[in-house]
């Protein structure tokens, strides 16, 4: 009987069926715009853009929730990209020479969320092909590739190589055929002796096809040459004898005439005339913006117009001296002349055109502007040639991201209002024409609700985004610094031109030259760094909005659909509360603005709270229900009343050694070597502090108490020993969250309003509040206070202090209810949204440390369950959150689980508040200190963590909750599998878990894909580079950076399950 009493649990096979319905992990589609963008390439037929970046992935968009992603074998720069049009191929060319094939290919059936899915289709690499080098030639760089160009009957790839010879190459099969092979000896014997000078030609500069004779080529050489090539006799039908060294080509439409551009900023014009062979001089050569030397044109396109004039398109080409550091585009139409200034290079681009043989014109629609940090596109048919805006592509890191806020359910109302006041801001600055890459479709269904992601920048501004499916699309922008006086003021507008004659007069005589104009949002210069949004809080039901910033301020605003003049009332807040011994020696405070400011429509400040010293804050929470919001820096926290302008609390948290708080975040850099210095004191000090007596305090006794026990106490073999912390850490005192409850503090018979704080010295202060309405069966009006009560005030007293004993930093409180579930957000139960709390039981309170999950019981708060995570190897709690996990198999199951994530990037789901372990997944490298520090969760089981700092990962805990690509294309081949060496379907989608036309890739993981595993412990993406670096993606701290240097030996232990103890408590109660 009792040899089976110490015998393992085994695993429960119902559990396990029900966790299998619950959880599953996938990285689903990478929001934002692509990192490093290197190629460009366009599909007339199937209206497809694919762009190519320098970590050797490919992205093809088509209409917005239409995308592809494949990722070569190795992460070599794509430097260029071409469609074969209408057939769901591309090939795309790498910086190591390698010319690869991708098509869409139809892959087997699988299963996804315990439903079968039919047809999907992914992005797949399907060949690859080098040049060989030359006999007799050592060098491989005369068979470097240069320029590739594809024949409109798709079947021949011509290939221009730096030797200046060219190659063809049969298509699909990537064969070369040798007698095709044109080298630049051949060109040369046709050459006139006083043109050959016993110079070389140079490297293939461009091949263009004629457009109306096929089987004639253009192939331009880097010293000007430039051949028209007849392919079926093997000669050279006409040359063109240019002198200045050439950049790029094209062809007019009716075949007569092409056109150069050329280093020194100028174009020529040639005619392609019969019976000429040599032709000496161009029709016409301009250098646009001479006569000063310029720079080159790097491209050049021309296209007809049933108007008569020829729109002319072309980037580069400025004036060296005073322009040569602008990114430019020109735009040209008979008297019509743009210069679009962009404030990043230009990459590539191409117009979308009339491109059927039986056309007379090209008629452009659009020019869509490929350049290293945004997606620019312009309307060409729209007078004045305005900006479209993007559905998706949108530059995320417009201004660097500094935090991010995700918001589930939107109701309808709030949707609109910020919908329409998105177009108000838009206005002339943009056209509301159709998007021009609209290929595909997008079979996902409506999304049942709307989503919104905050993103709060370092410039002062929050962007809201369309986060409901895979496009994420800009919806509204809100702006902070017209709340301060800052050095380039924005309400300091210059005077409009026209009201002063004078001026106008003055402005015809000095007309810009070249005309500028301002294209693009990307501008990564900020007025002033104390203006960064670290903190964002929206109460989605009253349209409340709490922002907080890197100078201690704290912005209450409402949403309004008209624009409105008022002054914003401002409050400071002392929290350091006259204490001695400190002096802030970081930036001043922001000057607000006192007189009255005009505001757009949307949201609106109302109430301005600065907290003095003015250090970031780390920390904020939103009541809208009760009227109050509370902040914390690293000098303490606060609890301001914005309802009637009055601050109810200000506690300072400050430990006597905390001098390194009084520095400021924006002298922080330099005082990274000191802290890393403090860490290692701390470690020595550590190691010999048993050989010191210690003061005898009855806190210190209990301190050698609870060490006695521990140890004593047998550690589990799943479980690490814990490390106390120095009590004089530095930083000490910055608040890491707060919480806001309507809980039993005071006894267990009478709930009211709490307030919890938690600090980085393992603190947790429990207040509670008296709030005027609360409790007496009243509930507040939304959005401001009963008018009866105007003159009572919120009182806040301190209930509870709690001492964690290993002095772990507090990452998340929480309070649940009778049941063991959450406490519903402010108005969900009084306005019946959501079903009430249960208030009939005792409730619990569940705080979340760096190293360990603990579960209090109230009011008398004591330890009731506890799981540790950590320990002497280095894993830490870095993020937390409450999430509920629908059921696949059963509509109305769902349960409220923990999710935790740890500086190695791996997620551990726990439920609640049993705190019982149910699954593990690697999920972000631990390496990317920037990934892990910039991840949100949602409320339904998804999450979005920077990959770059232009793009957003979106990944799903949830088996029954995704959003993903689901899309098809129409092409003029048959989707056919493309069966592996071993028999079975092989797919590519990038991060992608599903991709197309019933688009969903996935993967075995082929050599040359980019892919989205669906194991339990999926890989990371390949474009998070251990090398990216963000300006500010979150709270990165000294821990981190240890953590980044921890040793591959610690890595490996820290992988080792982990499961629950039954151990001691190790917090102790001071209060």
């Amino acid at each position: 009987m009792m040899k089976f009493r110490f015998r393992r649990q085994g695993t429960d096979p119902q559990r396990e069926k029900i966790k299998q319905e619950l959880f599953a992990f996938s990285k689903t589609v990478e929001h934002g715009f692509p990192h490093q963008p290197s190629a460009l390439a366009f599909d007339p037929k199937l209206e497809l853009m694919a762009i190519g970046t320098k970590s050797g992935a490919i992205k093809v968009y088509g209409s917005p929730g239409v995308e592809y992603t494949g990722l070569h074998a190795d992460t070599t720069a794509v430097t260029q990209i071409h469609f074969l049009p209408g057939q769901g191929r591309l090939l795309s060319l790498l910086d190591d020479n390698t010319i690869h094939l991708w098509e869409l290919v139809a892959g087997a059936p699988r299963e996804v969320g315990g439903a079968k899915r039919e047809g999907v289709v992914c992005l797949q690499e399907v060949d690859s092909y080098i040049l060989p080098g030359r006999p007799g030639i050592e060098s491989c760089s005369a068979t470097r590739v240069t320029v590739l160009l594809l024949l409109r009957s798709s079947d021949l790839l011509c290939i221009g190589t730096e030797g200046g010879g060219v190659y063809f190459l049969e298509l699909p099969r990537l064969s070369l055929k040798d007698n095709q092979t044109l080298l630049q000896d051949q060109v040369m014997q046709s050459l006139p002796d006083d043109y050959r000078c016993g110079k070389s030609l140079g490297p293939v500069e461009s091949l263009q096809e004629h457009p109306r004779q096929p089987g004639k080529i253009l192939i331009g050489y880097s010293r000007g040459l430039v051949v028209l090539w007849e392919m079926s006799t093997r000669h050279a039908e006409q040359l063109f004898l240019g002198k200045q060294q050439l950049e790029s080509l094209v062809w007019e439409r009716s075949g007569n005439i092409f056109v150069s551009s050329h280093n020194d900023g100028g174009y020529s014009v040639w005619a392609v005339t019969n019976g000429n062979t040599y032709n000496h001089q161009p029709v016409s050569s301009t250098i646009p913006y001479g006569p000063f030397p310029c720079k080159a044109i790097s491209k050049i396109l021309w296209r007809t117009s049933q108007t008569g004039s020829p729109v002319l398109l072309y980037s580069g080409g400025m004036p060296r001296a005073s322009y040569g550091d602008r990114h430019c585009l020109t735009l040209q139409r008979d008297k019509e002349h743009v210069t679009l200034d962009f404030t990043s290079r230009v990459i590539d681009f191409f117009t979308v055109h009339a491109v059927e043989q039986e056309n007379e014109f090209d008629e452009p629609s659009a020019v869509v502007v490929l350049l290293e940090e945004e997606l620019v596109v312009i309307d060409l048919q729209t007078p004045g040639w305005p900006s479209l805006p993007t559905p998706y592509l949108a530059p995320l890191h417009s201004s660097a991201i500094t935090c991010s806020f995700h918001v589930s359910s939107v109701p309808p109302k709030l949707w609109e209002r910020l919908v329409s006041a998105g177009r108000a801001q838009q206005g002339r600055q943009h056209a509301h024409g159709k998007w021009p890459i609209c290929g595909g479709k997008n079979l996902a269904p409506q999304p049942r609700h709307q989503e919104l992601l905050l993103t709060g920048h370092e410039d002062g501004t929050v962007r809201f985004w369309d986060a409901s499916g895979v496009a994420l699309t800009p919806l509204y922008k809100l702006g902070t610094a017209n709340v301060f006086h800052t050095d380039c003021d924005p309400n300091d507008e210059p005077q409009d031109p026209s009201d002063d004659p004078d001026m106008q007069q003055e402005e015809e005589e000095e007309e810009e030259w070249p005309p500028f104009r301002k294209v693009g949002c990307f501008d990564p210069y900020s007025d002033d760094p104390r203006l960064g949004i670290q903190k964002i809080s929206l109460c989605k039901y009253s349209n409340k909005l709490v922002v907080a910033g890197t100078a201690g301020q704290v912005i209450v605003l409402g949403l309004s659909d008209e624009r409105s003049d008022h002054s914003v009332d401002v409050s400071v807040v002392d929290l350091l509360q006259d204490r001695e011994g400190f002096t802030w020696k970081g930036h001043d405070r922001l000057e607000p603005r006192l007189k009255a400011a005009s505001f757009p429509p949307g949201f609106q400040p109302q109430t301005l709270v600065q907290c003095v010293p003015p250090a970031s804050v780390t920390a904020v929470a939103l009541h809208a229900e009760w009227n109050l919001i509370s902040f914390g820096t690293s000098h303490g926290f606060g609890l301001f009343d914005y309802h009637r302008r009055n601050a109810v609390l200000a506690r300072c948290t400050l430990h006597p050694n905390d001098s390194l708080a009084m520095e400021g975040p924006l002298s922080r850099v330099k005082s990274l070597k000191k802290s890393l210095r403090q860490s290692f004191r701390r470690i020595r000090k550590s190691r010999v502090s048993g050989k010191k007596r210690p003061v005898t305090t009855p806190t210190s006794k209990v301190q050698e108490a609870n060490a006695a026990l521990a140890e004593q106490e047998d550690v589990a073999p799943i479980q690490r020993r814990i490390e106390p912390r120095s009590a004089d850490d530095s930083l000490s005192g910055v608040v890491r969250c707060l919480c806001f409850a309507d809980t039993f503090l005071r006894d267990g018979t009478h709930h009211g309003a709490t307030l919890w704080a938690g600090t980085n010295s393992g603190s947790v202060y429990a207040y509670a509040l008296e709030v005027p309405g609360v409790g007496s069966g009243r509930a507040c009006e939304r959005g401001g206070g009963g008018g009866g009560e105007s003159g009572a005030c919120v009182e806040a007293v301190l209930g509870k202090e709690i001492q964690l004993m290993h002095r772990a930093p507090v990452v998340s409180i929480s309070v649940l209810d009778g049941r063991g579930k959450p406490l519903p957000d402010p108005y969900e139960a009084s306005q019946d949204l959501a079903s009430a709390p249960d208030m009939t039981n005792a409730h619990s309170v569940l705080i979340a440390s760096e190293e360990q999950l603990k579960v209090f019981s109230l009011p008398k708060v004591s330890a009731k369950t506890k799981f540790k995570l950590t320990a002497h190897e280095g894993c830490r709690v870095r993020k937390v959150a409450l999430v509920v996990f629908g059921s696949t198999a059963q509509e109305d199951y769902c349960e409220h689980t923990l999710v935790c994530l740890t500086n190695l990037g791996d997620m551990h789901l726990f439920n609640i508040p049993g705190l019982r372990p149910q699954v593990r997944y690697d999920c972000i490298r631990k390496e990317d200190i920037s990934g892990i520090a910039s991840c949100v969760f949602t409320k339904n089981g998804q999450g979005f963590y920077l990959i770059s700092p232009s793009e957003y990962e979106r990944f799903s805990l949830s088996a029954k909750v995704l959003t993903e690509p689901l899309c098809c294309v129409q092409l003029d081949r048959p989707l056919e599998p493309t069966l592996a060496s071993d028999g079975t379907t092989t797919q590519a989608n990038g991060t992608h878990k599903n991709q197309t036309g019933q688009a969903e890739g996935q993967t075995e993981e082929p050599p040359s894909s980019m892919s989205s595993p669906i194991l339990d412990t999926p890989l990371d993406s390949p474009l998070s580079c251990a090398d990216i670096t963000l300006d500010s993606t979150g709270e990165i701290t000294v821990e981190d950076v240890r953590d980044f240097l921890t040793t591959v030996d610690e890595a490996e232990n820290n992988l080792k399950n982990i499961k629950e103890e039954e151990g001691r408590s190790t917090g102790i109660l001071i209060n």
